[in-house]
């Protein structure tokens, strides 16, 4: 049968029954012995004076409670209060005693004091009453408070004696339980608190001193995780637990994961600043030598004729647009990417778009190539900066025309699809190297090794494109295969 409170008061009753049965039984067992003594010659003296002294309803009455007593407290040590070993220490029914029923065997013990005490002192009054003159201030006691209020206060003075001595030991438990609170909340975190008892008094202990050791652990682990922050390793993240200690511990890492990304963030900005003035000084290095090196030429009048010296000039003419170009296009992606303030107004994209091809018509015909418009809908709006949509497209539709290959044609779609408006820039030339899809809008990036300015640009246009379309909550991407090379933009409606 478990240990269920029902089990538990019923081992309490048979403790009553017990305790009663047996007190009966070493009642009849005195019985007997006190009637042989009575018929014993060497024994009758002793018996007959306790017997007319005390009396012998009040002999069976203190030595029957007494007794009761004793085998209460002995039997219930056994029966009701005795720890199982199955069960686990953290159980309240694992303790020897539990300090309910310590207190009640305090009580009884007392009690038993009590009637122990006020039985002797029966019996030495008794024989200072023959006495004399040591009966006098015993008679006096009796005859002025009379013998039961005396017998009444000393057992009440007995009984709170003994009952502070048997409970002096809990007292002391309870102050170091409360002496240790008091050392863990002042932080100190490493005091245990040792009682050594099985009762709820040594529970109460052994869950102080696991969460006095749980609480050191993970203050233990959160400071080290600060510590690795310290260094700067910020990738050693603090355990998160449950708790108020798991909170803290979370938010500490994903600070730490915060300030790890503006590190980064940081070093990122650093090195593209570097790769920025690496890539303006090459690219304006390589302008700039030819423009120096023709007018060197010029200068120390090293052509033979008007038309070398007008060749000359030509290509350094050319050097400096491309020089001039490129500074523009540094200046617009410098522009763009400073957090340049939109000034959005309702624009119509399929009147911005046909509006834009007209534009390129001389390229167009040059090229000996065809725009295509295609759209939904009449009219698709979109709140946006139209200067700088001008920028993006330019660049997107003057890529589509130069790479647009032996296919003179140039499609251009708007639709709108899942709440979005999407605008298509098709050309059908060669397709772009799948090696090169990824860095396309990388700065300075051209497709062609050598860096050619002729069919390669500056490197920045569809950076620009990128950042123009991203300023406006939009995405930009690129497909390119053997049929075509679509560049798609999609913006939020």
């Amino acid at each position: 049968m478990s240990d269920t409170p029902i089990r538990r008061y019923f081992m309490l009753i048979l403790t009553f029954l017990l305790s009663f049965v047996g007190t009966v039984g070493l009642m009849g067992l005195g019985a007997l012995a006190v009637a042989y003594a009575l018929q014993t010659s060497a024994l009758h003296g002793l018996a007959a004076s306790l017997i007319n002294s005390v009396g012998s309803a009040v002999t069976f009455i203190i030595v029957g409670t007494l007794l009761y007593i004793v085998l209460f407290v002995w039997i219930s040590t056994r029966l009701v209060f005795k720890r199982k070993p199955d069960l686990p220490v953290s159980s309240s029914a694992g303790w020897a005693l539990s300090l309910r029923w310590k207190l009640l065997v305090h009580i009884a013990l007392s009690c038993a004091a009590v009637a122990a005490f006020l039985f002797v002192g029966y019996l030495l009054s008794t024989a200072l009453l023959t006495i004399r003159p040591l009966s006098y201030p015993l008679e006096w006691l009796i005859n002025w408070i009379g013998s039961v209020p005396l017998m009444i206060v000393t057992g009440i003075a007995v009984f709170l004696v003994s009952f502070v001595i048997l409970t002096n030991e809990l007292m002391d438990h309870l102050e170091k339980l409360g002496r240790g609170l008091q050392e863990i909340s002042a932080g100190h975190l490493d005091h245990r608190v040792d009682i050594g008892t099985r009762d709820e008094a040594g529970w109460l202990a052994e869950q102080m001193n696991g969460m006095a050791e749980q609480l050191s652990e993970q203050i233990h682990e959160i400071t080290q995780g600060l510590k690795q922050m310290e260094q700067g390793q910020f990738d050693s993240l603090i355990p998160e637990g449950a708790g108020d200690f798991g909170l803290i511990a979370a938010s500490i890492n994903r600070m730490a994961r915060k300030l790890d990304q503006l590190i980064r963030d940081e070093r990122l900005a650093e090195q593209t600043k570097h790769d920025l003035i690496t890539g303006v000084s090459h690219d304006l290095r390589t302008p700039l030598t030819s423009i120096l090196g023709f007018l060197e030429l010029i200068e120390k009048d090293r052509y033979q004729d008007e038309v070398e010296l007008r060749y000359y000039i030509n290509i350094a003419y050319e050097k400096a647009l491309t020089l001039q170009q490129l500074i523009d296009d540094l200046f617009e992606y410098t522009r763009v990417n400073n957090g340049l303030p939109l000034h959005k107004s309702r624009i119509d994209m399929v009147g911005f778009i046909q509006q834009l091809a007209d534009e390129f018509v001389p390229t167009l015909e040059k090229h000996k190539a065809e725009l295509r418009i295609e759209a939904s809908e009449p009219v698709l709006e979109l709140e946006a900066d139209g200067s700088l949509l001008v920028r993006s497209y330019e660049n997107l539709i003057s890529n589509a025309i130069r790479y647009g290959g032996e296919d003179k044609y140039v499609d251009l779609k708007l639709f709108t699809a899942e709440g979005h408006l999407v605008i298509q820039v098709i050309n059908y030339g060669p397709p772009i190297p799948e090696r090169d899809i990824p860095h396309l809008f990388d700065r300075f990036y051209r497709v062609e090794r050598s860096r050619s300015k002729q069919t390669g640009g500056t490197g920045l246009g569809l950076a620009i494109a990128k950042s123009i379309v991203e300023a406006h909550g939009g995405r930009i991407e690129v497909q390119s295969n053997q049929e075509r090379t679509l560049f798609q933009t999609s913006y939020p409606l």
